[in-house]
């Protein structure tokens, strides 16, 4: 079995980036949405926060009924509150082959003119409304009903048809994920009911059979193999044996110019209070879209730090989407990676380089059925465009043990990770993973064996290492924060072991006992470098943190 290496080439780049946490809570992504295949929209106006205090005029799609399920199961506290708008709209899940109904009703402001949605890459077909320059428009009070096949999967964006330079802007978009009908490597969606099949007994030969990464797996139960909750909307983001993941997290990535809000709010206010109210189709506001200079760049809805707060958070109530993912070394990760403004982003993941799986829902395959998607640096996203992607963190070719483990067996640590009680025996690409007998529990599992046992400091504080390549800092000068464990290793036995008697924080504090989240922090963040400010201010917008956890921490996307 290959990892995500010997599948597409060597990905690792660069030495791990030890960064502190803006945040003094841990909070993870997950792509929660809300499930089909009908869906009652309204779009609507409100207001969202910056994390500079401002209070910004803007409109989004909503729901406007109680939705029928909410997607993942695992994520608790979903909300979706009737008669408001959100930003970005919801997320919409159906299943390949499903016929979608979408109901829109039009709560804008009546100066705001008829509104629509678009539904790229599907054959939509249209009830009610009034006939629009692109699709059938939903009129100020009334309602448009859209319906279509959902026959391809992968994930979609969706966004207004009707004055797109004013109504995107103003926040009229989300995404539509439809999940694969059937699935190569045995996973079952959890929207269909069916019964999954058991890991061991008919999964892994299929695994085996395709030479997926080791740590791909079958859905069912809402647990994984090891235990931990089920987070993923499906066992594969395609119907192809490679597409298989093991966690995914939504990002769409887009803009506001505060001028063209500020506009749009003072004229709809104006008309509101005159004794004619507004009736022409096409509103009567008079905003000017160009030049344009957005101030506030967004991670679903949302500018650093308020994108590291939980989903559904209350602080953000019209804003219910977070972006902050978190993973363990050697899971396959899927990007849903989304265009929703008028610029494209580039957005930059430390710590490896993300193979694209398709865009647009489009498989990038060769001619003989592999996958062809390239490597990237950098994803950025064009408007309206979608990526999916893989991205894998494995600590490969760093040469020093990031698990701390030590050569003399006589200084063991007290856990399992304690210096010669956590083997590493290499796997047919060098992993310490089932296939060479670690169990699913290891704390090390997908530890690079060829870097086990090889010290990272010179003269340790603890007792890790001896005679290693580099001398670290004293940790008790080093900056620090509530998700950086203070030590370069991973796992609580093996930040113990490297700190030794000295009291160095924030390990064994509140913010961060043993056995809370300690891992190595990445930031990822858009290229731009205006766009990782907020109205100018540093640090913001797009910007967010990578956590890479130990094995021995379950990561709980729910709130």
């Amino acid at each position: 079995m290959r990892s995500l290496q010997q599948l597409f080439g060597p990905l690792q780049r660069g030495a791990v980036v030890l960064l502190v946490s803006l945040v003094a809570a841990a909070a993870h992504a997950a792509a929660p949405g809300i499930g089909g295949p009908s869906f009652d929209l309204v779009a609507k106006d409100g207001y969202t926060s910056q994390p500079d205090g401002a209070s910004i005029y803007t409109w989004g799609y909503g729901c406007n009924s109680t939705p029928a399920s909410f997607v993942p199961a695992t994520v608790a506290n979903a909300t979706c509150p009737t008669g408001q708008m959100q930003l970005p709209g919801p997320t919409l899940v159906v299943n390949q082959g499903e016929t979608v109904v979408v109901t829109l009703k039009n709560s804008l402001p009546a100066a705001a003119g008829n509104t629509s949605i678009l539904f790229p890459g599907f054959a939509v077909t249209s009830t009610g409304g009034a006939p629009g320059v692109l699709t059938q428009e939903a009129t100020t009070g009334g309602s448009v009903t859209y319906t279509f096949v959902a026959n391809t999967p992968g994930t979609h964006s969706y966004y207004s048809g009707t004055q797109g330079d004013l109504q995107v802007e103003m926040g009229l978009y989300g995404v539509l994920i439809v999940l694969p009908a059937h699935v190569s490597t045995g996973g079952i969606s959890p929207l269909n009911g069916a019964v999954p099949p058991s890991y061991d007994s008919t999964y892994r030969p299929r695994l085996v059979a395709a030479r997926l990464p080791d740590t791909c797996f079958a859905q069912g139960g809402g647990k994984l193999p090891n235990g931990d909750p089920d987070y993923r909307l499906a066992a594969a983001a395609y119907d192809h044996p490679e597409a298989c993941y093991d966690r995914e997290y939504l990002f769409q990535l887009s803009e506001m110019d505060i001028r063209i809000h500020s506009e749009a709010q003072a004229q709809v206010q104006a008309q509101s209070q005159q004794a004619i109210p507004c009736a022409a189709p096409t509103g009567c506001l008079q905003v000017d879209t160009e030049p344009y200079h957005p101030a506030y760049f967004l991670v679903n809805g949302r500018s650093m730090p308020d994108d590291m707060d939980p989903n559904y958070t209350s602080q953000y109530p019209l804003q219910p989407y977070n972006g902050n993912p978190h993973m363990h070394p050697g899971e396959l990760v899927l990007l849903r990676i989304v265009g929703q403004g008028r610029m494209q982003h580039p957005l930059h993941e430390h710590a490896n380089h993300v193979r694209v799986l398709a865009r647009d829902g489009n498989l990038l395959l060769t001619s003989n059925g592999n996958l062809a998607g390239p490597l990237l640096f950098t994803t950025s996203s064009t408007p309206g465009q979608t990526i999916d992607a893989i991205f894998q963190y494995t600590a490969k070719g760093l040469n020093w043990d990031v698990y701390g483990h030590i050569a003399d067996a006589a200084a063991a640590g007290s856990g399992p990770e304690g210096n010669g009680g956590a083997p590493c025996l290499p796997d047919g690409n060098g992993y310490y993973t089932s296939a060479s007998g670690a169990p699913l529990t290891a704390p090390n599992y997908f530890e690079w064996c060829a870097d086990h046992k090889k010290p990272l400091e010179a003269r340790p504080f603890g007792s890790v290492g001896q005679g290693g390549p580099v001398t670290l800092p004293d940790p008790n000068i080093v900056v620090n924060g509530a998700w950086y464990s203070g030590s370069p290793y991973l796992g609580p036995d093996a930040n113990a072991r490297s700190v030794g008697s000295t009291p160095i924080p924030p390990f064994g504090t509140v913010a961060n006992s043993p056995s809370a989240e300690a891992g190595f922090a990445f930031m990822w963040h858009s290229h731009n470098e205006r766009e990782i400010t907020t109205n100018n201010i540093f640090p913001g917008g797009m910007m967010m943190m990578m956590l890479v956890d130990p094995w021995v921490y379950r990561i709980n996307e729910s709130n």
